[in-house]
């Protein structure tokens, strides 16, 4: 009996390796090494310091500077991936090759070229690759989305998002690789529609080359279109998106600490009159209704985000941040880079969401 109950728990413990342990790496540590079905055998980065203050947290879990020692010498089952973006398909690939599952950080990675090939590599060797598109996870996204599916909203007309802050300035990739995968991914998991034109305007302040503000028009099918404003060059910090349906319009407010998301009864009505002299003339009028704000599921986005990583892997089942999803996401970075170089619309050929 005591040996069937050990191997029940063998079948449904995934053993996880984390590699990057600077911004965001230490939480997704601290989710791993708290979920009842993980076993974190080891985490590694090329800086010892940064592993010396985790290792005090978790004195069980191996720390290692070699990450083919963590492909190999740890048992490992999946692999976590927190480092800069121009590394991630070189670790993603090692992680696949190796026969471990793999959970990347945002963006998946630098070019369409390169999330196909993982892609590819994970069908081939029937392995989970999932992408850390964490908001998608968040109760207010995903009370958005139910809304959105059920058509709550009515026919969606528009989305527009603001994320703006005062640094923090990256090295390697501008700040439409830095804020826009948030909500691009968002967009993406709520509209479930396919991008036809981008076009990006932006600006660089600090003489490095790298844009700090930026604006992103993203046009469907339709007559929907979205618009991202982001930037490292704000006073204030906002974290903001509003979408527009013919029947209701939503506030996501990320940073309201109770009402994140408001629901109003507003919008408008267009009539044509039916006098041939003003045939032309149409005749706006104007819904006002209530405001609710609907209460959200407020377990920690990252938390679930983890737990359905484990689900995935145990099970088989796809997940919801496929590396589809981050292949989409890259695709309208790439699309928005080529416009702040050229400043041309470019026209997407996208992969249909699905």
């Amino acid at each position: 009996m005591a040996e069937a109950q050990d191997k029940r728990n063998l079948e449904n413990t995934v053993n996880v390796g984390v590699v990057g342990c600077g911004y965001w790496g230490p939480n997704l540590i601290r989710n791993f090494f708290e979920n009842d079905r993980v076993e974190l055998k080891a985490i590694c980065d090329r800086i010892p310091e940064r592993m010396e203050k985790l290792g005090k947290r978790y004195p069980t879990v191996q720390k290692t500077t070699d990450y083919d020692k963590l492909l190999s010498a740890y048992d490992i089952d999946a692999v976590v991936i927190a480092t800069p973006v121009h590394t991630h398909h070189t670790l993603a690939r090692q992680a696949l090759l190796a026969g471990k599952h793999v959970l990347v950080e945002k963006p998946m990675c630098m070019t369409e070229a390169e999330c196909l090939d993982l892609i590819a590599l994970a069908e081939e060797r029937h392995l989970t690759l999932m992408v850390d598109h964490t908001f998608v996870y968040h109760g207010a996204v995903r009370k958005v989305k139910e809304m959105v599916t059920s058509g709550q909203l009515g026919e969606i007309l528009y989305f527009d998002s603001v994320r703006v802050n005062l640094g923090l300035f990256q090295t390697d990739i501008n700040v439409v690789w830095d804020l826009a995968p948030h909500d691009l991914s968002i967009m993406d998991y709520i509209l479930q529609k396919t991008p036809r034109t981008i076009h990006a305007s932006g600006a660089c302040h600090a003489g490095n080359g790298l844009e700090d503000v930026a604006y992103i028009t993203v046009n469907f099918d339709d007559n929907i279109i979205a618009h991202f404003h982001v930037s490292w060059l704000s006073p204030v910090k906002i974290r903001q998106m509003l979408i527009g349906g013919t029947r209701q319009m939503v506030v996501y407010d990320d940073l309201e600490p109770m009402e994140k998301i408001k629901i109003y009864d507003k919008g408008i009505e267009v009539q044509s009159p039916e006098s041939e002299e003003v045939r032309y003339q149409q005749l706006v009028k104007y819904r006002i209704g209530d405001m609710l704000s609907p209460v959200l599921d407020l377990t920690e986005a990252l938390k679930l985000e983890v737990d359905h990583f484990v689900d995935c892997v145990l099970t088989g089942t796809p997940p919801i941040t496929d590396g589809q999803a981050g292949l989409r996401v890259v695709q309208i970075l790439e699309a928005a880079n080529r416009s702040l170089k050229t400043g041309e619309l470019q026209v997407l050929d996208a992969v249909s969401v699905g």
